[in-house]
């Protein structure tokens, strides 16, 4: 295996890095190499023992790299929720992928304290990893680093103390009450972490993709549009032995999302798929195709199962090796793995989420490959055409695009 000029740079300059500050920051962009760069860097830093924490679907594709690479060290690849799992030795490296996933804020969340944990035990070198660093807020920064010893904002002890120099706090104001906002995080936390991160783009790397977004809409059963008018109009609706309840704001949205896409989760708990008229035109419309279908709630995968029979599946192994096509919920999916063999990606749903959107829609993305199509498949007067206005411009679909919204839903 051959590094691209770019990667060899990066590890030779970030290597230098990592030694004199004993971490660095690689912001690359989805299929620009952060993998091999990553364990490049590992290489020439010369460890013995090296721990990947990545998620589920990442393992298999890392582990190749490592074994193409071959290099001297011993590599373990975990996922975030094997944690507990890690075997009791010295680690001299850990790299962290997907490191934005740690950003939580203002407290930390489990897996910041985890990775927090290995490095105090470890005294180790750390390679943090993320195509996109603070997608919602500059704020996202300080727990990624927080358990790094040399990181920049080691004098403040405590996020708060960190947002009384680095974020614009205001209040805002939920169900009557004021909370803090620390989501304005200056410009200045990036600025800090300047020195020890490595930016590269896909267009730094020669990438000239050219991805073209379709819409599809897709005529529900009359059950499904009963059942929507209904609840926006009663808040409740009642069956033989379940009730779809949505006595707020949050919930009509949440219950209405899962709806006009055929499905839903009753308040005893259980699922249940209404309609498959969805999963129904996505076979017709790409029977001939090896396609990535993108669903957001797991009775989704019910009805795409349903439908598509044996001709789906939902690991990434199989779907590289066969002609079936695959099945992947758009948070899991949406980082750290290539589906470059799909003719195209569909989704089945879309989330509210802008970071899923930005993300998900990049996973065919190859320096070779100069055109993506991706399909969105939303129900006709659905909500999904709403929440695709706020997150193409960047923006996380909430309540308060909702509340716009519901008057002409």
């Amino acid at each position: 295996m051959e590094y691209r000029d770019y990667q060899l740079d990066i590890i030779n300059k970030a290597s230098r890095t990592i030694n004199e500050h004993k971490f660095v920051y690689l912001a690359m962009e989805v299929r620009t190499g952060k993998t091999l760069t990553a364990l490049g860097i590992a290489e020439r830093l010369n460890a013995k023992r090296v721990l990947f924490l990545t998620k589920k679907k990442a393992i298999r594709s890392i582990e190749k790299d490592y074994e193409m690479l071959n290099p001297l060290y011993n590599l373990l690849v975990i996922n975030y929720e094997s944690i507990h799992k890690i075997p009791d030795v010295k680690w001299d490296m850990v790299i962290v992928d997907e490191a934005h996933s740690l950003g939580a804020f203002p407290k930390p969340n489990k897996r910041a304290k985890q990775v927090r944990d290995i490095i105090k035990v470890n005294r180790c070198l750390v390679c943090l990893m993320s195509g996109t660093p603070t997608p919602e807020s500059y704020s996202q920064m300080y727990h990624q680093v927080f358990g790094i010893p040399t990181n920049p904002f080691k004098e403040h002890k405590t996020f708060y103390k960190f947002a009384n120099q680095y974020v614009d706090k205001r209040q805002k104001k939920i169900n009557s009450m004021y909370i803090n906002d620390y989501t304005r995080g200056y410009e200045t936390i990036i600025n800090k972490m300047n020195p020890f991160t490595y930016r590269f783009s896909q267009t730094d790397a020669g990438f000239k993709v050219d991805t073209k977004e379709h819409i599809l809409n897709v005529e529900m059963n009359e059950v499904t549009y009963s059942l929507c008018k209904k609840l926006k109009r009663n808040r409740v609706v009642e069956g033989d032995e379940e009730v779809i309840l949505a006595d707020t704001p949050v919930k009509l949205m949440m219950k209405l999302h899962q709806l006009y896409s055929g499905t839903i989760k009753f308040e005893s708990g259980k699922g249940m798929v209404i309609d498959t008229s969805k999963a129904q035109f996505i076979y017709k419309k790409f029977a001939t195709k090896k396609i990535a279908i993108f669903y957001k709630f797991k009775q989704e995968l019910k009805a795409i199962k349903e439908i598509f029979g044996d001709d789906i599946c939902t690991e990434l192994s199989l779907f590289k090796e066969t002609n079936k096509s695959i099945a992947l919920q758009i948070v899991s999916g949406r980082e750290g793995i290539s589906l470059k063999e799909a003719d195209a990606l569909v989704y089945y749903n879309i989330d509210f989420s802008a970071t899923s959107y930005w993300q998900s829609r990049d996973r065919m993305t190859t320096i070779d490959r100069l055109k993506s199509n991706v399909y969105w498949v939303f129900a006709k007067d659905g909500i999904e055409k709403e929440i695709y206005k706020a997150v193409c411009k960047k923006k996380d679909y909430t309540v308060r695009h909702f509340k716009k919204d519901l008057l002409t839903l």
